[in-house]
Order: C-alpha cells, then structure tokens, then sequence
C-alpha cells in the first residue's frame, strides 16, 4: 500500500482512499505539514490530491491513539463492496432510512439530493424494510430521512409500525418547517412514537438561512422548538457549519440550545462535507476539520478543550461528544468524564448512551429541601449534549475511519456506512 508523497513531509499514516474524479480504490498517505495533517493520493489517470484532515490546533497523535493503523492487506475493496462486509469493525449503533426523496427546501448543500427528486416509495416497502432492519441490525436507533420526512402524510403510521417491531429509539431528521406549521401533525408523530427530533438549525441570523436554504427560516425554527416543548419531545438542533457563513455563530447557537432546555436536550454540530448537492468544489482552505471545530467551539464559548472526546464508538476521527450542565443561573459548565476515550464502546452502548441524552424524559419537581435526588434531577433535566459528525466525501475518505462507522444507512436492501452510500464523485477542477 506504498504511495509517494508529494512532497518530502514525513508520513504519519497510510490508509488507502478513492479518487475523487473517478472514485477508483487508490492508496493514501496521512502528511504531516508543519503542524497540519494532510491526505496525499495520487489517480493514475486523474492526478494527485490533496486535502487537509488536521488544522493542529490539538495534539493528533493523542486524539487518534485509540485507532489502530489499516494493514497493507485490509480495506481493498472498499468502498465499492460495502454492504456491509465481513471486514467492517462496528455494528450498527444507528439506521438511517429515507422514506422519500421529496422536499420543501432546495438547499445549498444536501448529501441526499439525487436524480429522482421526486421519487416516495410506497408504505409498504418502507415497512418492508424496517422490518428488515429490525431482523438484521438488532433495534438500533432508527433515523427516518430524507428529503425531507414530513413531505409524508403516512409517517405516523410508519412510526407505529416500526415501535410495534420493537424499535425502541425513533429519530426524525427534519427541517421543521410543517412540524412548526401544523402541531396536530407533530403530535400525530408523537402519538406514534417519534422520541427524538433532528432538527436542521444553522444560526440565529436570517442571512445565513438565505444562503443556505434560501429561506427566512428562523421563526419558523423557533416555533417548531415550541411545539416540541409542548409535545415533551426531546429536539436536538444540527447545524451544518461553512466557513464564512456561519462559523462565527457557534458560541450563539450554543447559549440559545442552553436558554432552552430541557426542550433542548443537544446541539450536534455537522463541519460540511462536499458530497451529493454542492456549490461547488470546495478550496482547501473552505474545510474546517475537527479540531479546529473543536477550537472555534472553545473561543466563542469559553469551554476547555479537555471536555471534547473522541468518538468511542466509531473512528476518532469521525467526531467528538462534550457533555455539559447548564446551571439555573445560566451557567455552562462541563461534566467530569473519563480522561481516556479509547474505541471499545460497543454499537448497543453507544446507542443506550445517545437516546439517554437527545430524548426527554421530564421528572416531577421535587418537594424535598435539595440532596443527592435533586441534583441527579438536574442533571438530567438540565444536561445539554454536544456533539459533532465530520462526514467524509471523495476528497478526504479514509477506509480506515470507514470499517469503523456505525452509522449505517438502508438502501436497496443493503445496509451500507453513511459516507460510503452518499459517496459523491467531483469533477476535476
């Protein structure tokens, strides 16, 4: 798996990867560039790349310490053979399932934007398929997607049907636009067991909903948050964050999720990646990486970096979590965690782990003077999430972090890791 490097920086890695043009299986070689970690790989017919995975704003050599190197023999027929293999490392922790390509917004970027925009399969094969999942996933947390999921009228009854198989975590990905316009149909959604609501929420700004959904959009956020609130079902706010859009705005989202709880229960930040519908190639110098997520995360809210772990489920690299304890004065303050983070959190762990903290589970106020009881309380009404999900694209795909994903998406009758499914080819300049 020996590749040349195109300059004379020292490896740091070797994994193997896909040509971005061509999305042809080619090796790849983690550089180390002053203090940045680069990816260098070369297509015999379309050239050489270069991406940048690692700003060195934190120590990288300790925040991956937990991932084993890919051998020269593993990973050579990914992506292509996913399905998933015998060699992939994690069981599916989360299924995503798209129940219709149909939207109500034409964003900038969308990782599910295809050929047949218009395209809803039926109810039957969608509850086909959930019962396939069930039988061969073992429960996992069920993602409903898109498009845009509420474009359904039958969604409640897709929601019912999958809590009759046994699923006992249902996540809705959703704008938010008819769940603010039409609370009877959130509730329908509630009834029928949705427990834990995506909700697309870039800024505070209305500029940055224009240049990125190319709609106003704020209040009618903030009003599918209220009808949430009334609903008791937990909202998880999920911006996508581009730089020189609205990455200055992180330390606002966070203080508004905090204004909010428990109605709020998480923030879970997505750096954007280039795959599906884009803009248009991305400069170099457009990728934010995760630790300088991390970075912008600690300038604009004061946090220290030591709260933010690796993922311990999936690839280190994949992304970061920070549990954190808003206080009734307003306060944001991180909770004590393991100092260590490793990569032995299993699929049901990890899973056990999100659904505690992105549903809501309100408890009744206590009577008592104060004690253990009511701190544990506050805890858990109070707890506020962050998280974050680096997804990779044709540029930057690392097999490595790949075998190790446990997000996991259902199509055509495959379950595939999510950046292998979205997996976009660009053109070459």
């Amino acid at each position: 798996m020996s590749i040349p490097t195109m300059k004379t920086e020292p490896v740091v890695r070797r994994t193997r990867s896909v040509c971005p043009v061509c999305l042809a299986p080619i090796p790849a070689a983690l550089v180390q560039t002053g203090a940045e970690i680069w990816m260098e790989k070369r297509c015999p017919e379309h050239g050489s790349f270069r991406v940048p995975v690692w700003r060195g704003k934190l120590d990288y050599g300790t925040w991956v310490s937990g991932a084993k190197e890919l051998a020269p023999d593993e990973g050579l027929s990914c992506p292509g053979a996913c399905g998933l293999c015998a060699e992939h490392q994690r069981a599916t922790c989360c299924s995503l399932l798209e129940v219709t390509n149909r939207c109500n917004l034409r964003c900038s970027f969308c990782f599910a934007h295809g050929a047949e925009r218009d395209a809803q399969p039926s109810l039957e094969s969608l509850k086909s398929a959930v019962a396939d999942l069930m039988e061969r996933c073992g429960k996992p947390l069920l993602q409903l997607s898109g498009g845009e999921p509420t474009m359904r009228d039958d969604l409640p009854e897709l929601t019912r049907y999958a809590r009759s198989l046994g699923f006992e975590h249902i996540q809705l990905n959703t704008n938010g636009i008819r769940l603010a316009q039409e609370p009877d149909y959130a509730r329908a959604l509630r009834d029928a067991g949705v427990s834990i609501i995506f909700l697309q929420f870039d800024a505070l700004d209305n500029a940055v909903y224009i240049a990125l959904r190319a709609r106003p959009l704020l209040e009618l956020k903030k009003r599918a948050i209220a009808v949430c609130d009334a609903l008791k079902m937990g909202v998880t706010l999920v911006p996508t964050v581009v730089r020189g859009v609205n990455d200055d705005q992180l330390g606002a989202l966070i203080r508004f999720a905090a204004e909010n709880v428990p109605a709020v229960r998480g923030v879970h930040l997505q750096p954007v990646s280039y795959f599906g519908r884009i803009p248009k190639r991305p400069d170099p110098a457009a990728r934010i990486t995760l630790d300088e997520l991390i970075w912008m995360l600690c300038e604009q809210t004061g946090l220290p970096a030591d709260c933010f772990l690796p993922s311990r489920c999936d690839h280190p690299m994949c992304g970061f979590h920070a549990q954190l304890l808003v206080e009734p004065q307003g306060g944001i303050c991180p909770l004590l965690r393991e100092a260590s983070s490793g990569c032995d959190t299993t699929a049901a762990q990890t899973r056990a782990y999100v659904a505690r903290r992105w549903e809501r589970r309100d408890e009744a106020e206590s009577t008592s003077e104060g004690g253990f009881e009511d701190f544990i309380r506050m805890m858990r009404q109070r707890s506020l999430t962050l998280t974050a999900m680096a997804f990779q694209d044709a540029e930057n795909l690392d097999i490595e972090r790949l075998r190790r994903c446990s997000l996991h998406v259902y199509h055509d009758g495959k379950v595939r890791p999510f950046c292998a499914n979205y997996l976009t080819a660009m053109p070459e300049s």
